[in-house]
């Protein structure tokens, strides 16, 4: 575990941050052109597994230097802070959706979004959300976050002793959901849109690259027989996703395949799904190796604020992506205004990225320039 901070975390995390915020505002030019439609994975998938990555790093240097106690103690209290966010967010989300439906009159709102049994019975719904258990529209990705990170100091302590012992743990945890349907249940219905006995597979395996295991891969990863699998895995996928847009093209899909291959669940992070983010993940290890110069380009730097405050970011961008759908059906927009309100939506969280960057900055400063105990005590 270098010392030198990589980059391409930042600059990746803060890309899904943008795609998961134009991915949530429903019907627009601006999402047809996120990862989702070119494959089978989407912003999801990366910012699971970067997210398992940076908290391997994190909190695998404070595992190995103060042992399990402190930093399974440094994790519940950033699981704690997640989770206080999340019930921030869903109050604000909840009041921002009820004020739109009640003073335009349009119900269609509360169903769309999901929060027509908060409207009906507020006291249980705000239970069932502190309970992880409800979860409107756009707001799953925080409650697969916590799940995974309430569990991670258990499984970070395996990592660091018997790392294989721990990713072949949590591959058997990955097939049991899918055989089984392991899964926890949601409010009202049904159950989570991540599961994360199934996601928790992605987020370990982030923690496990960058315990090592990356390392451990760099043969297979400079191999040209695997770029080349990588490729043919990418082009297969855009051929199959090109078909869904194109309903005259599903017949080129041969039966066979299509039987053996659908449903591709996203709850349940179907094999395929894996199988294009890795594929996506070797090229871009292999096209942008750690410390490359472009990193620091200043028009990759709105990305890295962003990806460097992503907590802050993801909350905002879920504001901001029902904002954009309101302001998209009320004025009967077209193609200018998805564009407009898609680009103003990630010119905010950039703004605001930025903003909390430079108060970390002056705080730091501020820090830095405060007297010692010694100094203040002999001054007074």
């Amino acid at each position: 575990m270098g010392t030198q901070r990589d980059l391409r975390l930042d600059v990746f995390r803060g890309l899904a941050l943008w795609l998961i915020f134009l991915d949530h505002i429903p019907s627009t030019i601006a999402n047809s052109f996120t990862l989702r439609n070119f494959g089978f994975s989407d912003a999801t998938e990366i910012f699971v597994f970067i997210s398992g990555y940076t908290a391997a790093l994190v909190y695998g240097t404070a595992m190995s230097r103060q042992g399990l106690l402190v930093a399974g103690a440094r994790i519940v209290r950033r699981t704690w802070q997640i989770y206080v966010a999340h019930i921030f967010l869903i109050c604000v989300y909840l009041a921002q959706i009820a004020f739109v439906a009640r003073n335009f009159e349009n119900a269609l709102y509360s169903e769309e979004m999901g929060v027509f049994e908060f409207l009906r019975e507020p006291d249980v719904t705000l239970i069932q959300a502190l309970l992880l258990m409800f979860k409107p529209a756009n707001m799953d990705v925080l409650p697969l976050y916590i799940a995974l990170l309430a569990a991670f100091a258990p499984l970070l302590w395996l990592m660091l002793r018997w790392p294989l012992v721990a990713l072949l743990g949590s591959i058997a945890i990955y097939a049991a959901a899918r055989m089984i349907d392991l899964n926890l249940p949601a409010y009202p219905s049904g159950h989570w849109v991540f599961n994360p006995f199934a996601w928790q597979l992605l987020f370990n395996f982030g923690a496990w690259c960058a315990l090592g295991g990356a390392d451990r891969l760099r043969k297979l990863i400079l191999s040209d027989l695997a770029l080349a699998a990588a490729a043919i895995t990418l082009v297969i996928s855009l051929a199959i996703v090109v078909t869904w847009h194109v309903p005259a093209w599903t017949i080129l899909v041969p039966r066979w395949l299509a039987e053996w291959m659908y449903p591709i669940d996203k709850a349940s992070l179907d094999p395929l799904r894996i199988m294009h983010f890795l594929a996506l993940a070797m090229f871009v290890v292999r096209l942008v190796p750690h410390g490359t110069p472009g990193l620091r380009s200043p028009y990759l730097r709105p990305l890295v604020l962003c990806g460097q405050h992503s907590l802050e970011i993801f909350c905002l961008g879920v504001l901001l992506s029902f904002a954009a759908h309101f302001i998209i059906m009320e004025a009967h927009g077209g193609v200018a205004l998805q564009l407009l309100v898609s680009l103003a939506g990630i010119v905010l969280m950039t703004s605001a990225a930025t903003i909390m960057s430079w108060f970390k900055r002056i705080d730091g400063r501020s820090r830095d320039a405060r007297p010692t105990s010694a100094g203040a005590t002999g001054s007074s």
